[in-house]
């Protein structure tokens, strides 16, 4: 009989011991009863039950309670997985049974089995298997069908000849069909007998035997400028051991290359390559040029798929039937027995950092994970956190810079219009219109940008002056006219529009500021002649949505590019030559010292997507500071310049990446509660050398769902100090707020104070 040392997932910062008759190996999945509920922990211990040292400290054996069921032949994490993880749990000081939750697929966090299933794939009956789909009439060989006139349904048959053309891909996986084309085409295709839909284990090809490696050695990329050569040449110097890269390059400059050729590099080592983007919206055109340029299957994993797509990415990767990863945050937790590369796209981008639960960052993992497997790691941006950039010109990454835009594009100019004192039509000054005409009449796009969904921020009584708030939040309620609803964008309370105030009964309501919603509307009204396509998580929702509206623009069906932050994020317009940015002031006098960082990484970007082709382009902000230092340097010296100049200030204030931050947060329904609690926290930080502490002070956000929130900055030059101060005071800190029930979060290495 042993021991085992179970994680299990729940909020206590410990593992919990359980008996079984035989050792187990680490890693694997075991269910237990933990408080009278069955749970799937995972075993991270193991030891002898007669050892002096198991009873010295765990107590008598009967005191142990025996596992369940075993749920796994063979571990689930490798030992260095295990490792890593046991590092994440330490530096981000959360409890390791909800660490290793999270890096489990939703599917395995229950007790199913881990055994890769069948899945349906696709492929050509047999009897156009053997025909040249794409360069034959197949209406010769199938009469009762028509796939010329139906070029959808055409298209689909030639997708699934161009994927099984290999002799060792007997399949297309269903799932992976179904993100270019419809269930009900593949389901009618199959019933006129010209697909023919199996269930097996999916096989892995060629991509990592002699014949991938001749394959893509035969493969040839973009000819690259002497800034990219210079970049790859750099990195493929260093595969297979760890260094880390950023590659900072202006918008337009051909990142995305290095990349391709780069990885080619690491596939022909019959390595697996992994690489993380910001956002949903960007892994269909991503997965798309990389699947174009390798003509092998890129595996998918963002929270847009099911728990069973996800599983079976999961498979594939862990079984090494697949050479390259594509996904969002947590794909970072995908197991990759042969990883040879990782690449971080936008490492700037606020969404590679979770802002509840495991509050990890996605981009310091990787490079803690590449470091660990001893392989490179590229960082690739044209606005480089300042944090990421300080260790590049401190020589902790190498560092490489493209300065030029790919092609013939050139860098669009950003112009400043001042709209004080001016008549804005819907926000929008009269000398915006003037230039938005100027490019539409040319026949281009223009985009505009406004970091404000819904119809109207707030809607006000004209008789008394009262403003419908949310009850819970105390924050204005935003009017969604499409949806005839006030929604609240902190708690996502939402109510029926008012007919009459709240306070005094009066009718005449009247909303102030303006959404995405209204300004479409506004722009229907100015530009009638011209399609307005607006892009925000309203307008989005669906799985195809975002990059069906994408290839709609880039195919010119509509001129005017309405939209939020999505549109920010690396998508590429070929037609767009003029961006305006409207209300740019209000990060400009923020109490967050990040947010003059983060709006000039938002300007940077946005502008970035006009003059990305052949055509010029240009940027206009509109602001009512147009003497404001940050936008002037912006707009004479570009970001590389503000960046620079932003570390020098943040080395005199003494501010990351100069010190090492966590904020400790606190939240209740009575604020004193709160306070006490981040008062107790400060009181065990007292006469603790090169610690300092600010607060507590409300959080940005200060209330939330009936909470009021606080938090204490607590800083310190020197990281490792950091973790052994959080390491002394967490436990008694957590037993305070616990014993008084009072809700509670560490966040080390935070982004923002919401």
């Amino acid at each position: 009989m042993v021991i085992l040392a179970i994680a299990v997932p729940v909020p206590l910062r410990k593992t919990f011991y359980y008996t079984h008759t035989k050792p187990l190996a680490l890693g694997v999945r075991v269910e237990v009863v933990f408080a009278s509920r069955a749970l799937v922990g995972v075993v991270v211990d193991c030891m002898d039950l007669l050892a002096d040292i198991a009873l010295e400290q765990h107590g008598e054996p009967s005191k142990f309670k025996p596992i369940g069921t075993v749920l796994d032949d063979v571990p689930i994490f490798s030992q260095s997985w295990l490792s890593l993880l046991h590092w994440l749990a330490n530096y981000y000081q959360h409890p390791i049974g909800e660490v290793i939750q999270t890096a489990l697929p939703n599917a395995l966090r229950k007790a199913q089995s881990s055994q890769p299933i069948p899945i349906s794939t696709i492929a050509l009956v047999p009897s156009l298997a053997a025909l040249n789909i794409q360069g034959n009439d197949i209406t010769q060989t199938v009469p009762f069908i028509n796939l010329k006139r139906a070029q959808r349904q055409f298209a689909l048959a030639c997708y699934v000849a161009a994927k099984t053309q290999d002799e060792d891909v007997d399949g297309v996986a269903k799932d992976e069909i179904k993100q270019h084309f419809s269930t009900s085409l593949i389901n009618n295709l199959i019933r006129k007998e010209v697909l023919i839909e199996s269930h097996q284990y999916l096989r892995s090809g060629c991509w990592h035997d002699q014949k991938g490696v001749e394959h893509f050695a035969n493969i040839s990329g973009l000819p690259a400028n002497v800034e990219q050569s210079i970049a790859i040449t750099g990195i493929c110097a260093q595969l297979n051991q760890f260094g880390c890269f950023l590659i900072e390059g202006i918008t337009g400059s051909g990142k995305t290359e290095v990349y391709l050729q780069v990885i080619n590099k690491v596939l022909q080592q019959r390595q697996q390559v992994l690489i993380l983007v910001p956002e949903i919206g960007l892994t269909p055109q991503t997965v798309s040029r990389f699947e174009s340029r390798f003509g092998i299957q890129v595996g998918v994993l963002h929270s847009g798929l099911t728990d069973k797509e996800r599983l079976t990415v999961w498979h594939q990767a862990r079984l090494n039937h697949i050479g390259i990863v594509i996904g969002t945050r947590s794909a970072i937790f995908t197991p990759l027995p042969e990883l040879g590369m990782i690449i971080i796209d936008e490492e700037h981008d606020d969404s590679f950092k979770q802002q509840d639960g495991l509050r990890y960052h996605a981009r310091d993992l990787a490079i803690m994970l590449a470091q660990k497997q001893g392989i490179p790691i590229v960082l690739g941006t044209a606005t480089p956190v300042l944090e990421t950039l300080h260790r590049a010109m401190t020589g902790k990454f190498q560092h490489f810079k493209l300065e030029q835009r790919a092609g013939d594009a050139a860098v669009a100019p950003v112009h400043l219009i001042d709209i004080c004192q001016q008549p804005l039509q819907f926000g929008l000054a009269p000398a915006t219109l003037d230039v938005m005409q100027t490019h539409l009449s040319q026949g281009n796009q223009v985009l505009l940008f406004i970091n404000r969904r819904g119809y109207a921020p707030a809607v006000v009584c004209s008789s008394c002056g009262h403003v419908e708030d949310c009850v819970a939040c105390d924050k204005p309620m935003t009017y969604h006219k499409a949806q005839s609803r006030m929604v609240c964008h902190q708690c996502l309370a939402h109510v029926i529009a008012p007919h009459q105030c709240g306070a005094c009964g009066a009718t005449d309501l009247i909303t102030q500021g303006i959404g995405t919603e209204q300004l479409e509307q506004g722009l229907g009204e100015l530009f009638p002649q011209y399609s307005t396509i607006r892009i925000d998580s309203d307008s989005m929702r669906g799985k195809h949505t975002l990059s069906n509206t994408i290839e709609a623009i880039n195919q010119r069906q509509h001129q005017i590019l309405l939209g939020t932050q999505i549109l920010a994020k690396g998508h590429h317009f070929s037609h767009v030559t003029c961006v305006v940015i409207m209300d740019v002031d209000g990060a400009l006098f923020s109490a967050d010292f990040r947010a003059p960082e983060k709006l000039a990484q938002l300007i940077t970007q946005i502008s970035g997507r006009a003059g990305r082709a052949d055509k010029p382009g240009e940027t206009f902000l509109q602001t009512t500071q147009p003497g404001h230092p940050l936008l002037q340097d912006l707009v004479n010296n570009g970001y590389g310049h503000f960046a620079r100049f932003a570390l020098h200030e943040r080395e005199q204030a003494t501010l990351p990446p100069f010190t090492y931050q966590v904020v400790l947060r606190a939240e209740d329904e009575i604020p004193q509660r709160a306070i006490q609690l981040l008062e107790f926290a400060r009181h065990l930080l007292t006469n603790m050398k090169n610690i300092s502490t600010l607060g507590p002070m409300p959080c940005l956000i200060e209330k939330k769902q009936t909470r009021h929130r606080y938090m204490l900055i607590i800083q310190s030059p020197y990281r490792d100090l950091r973790q052994k101060v959080l390491d002394a005071i967490i436990d008694d800190y957590a037993h305070y707020a616990n014993k008084s029930r009072i809700r509670w979060s560490i966040d080390v290495d935070n982004i923002d104070f919401n």
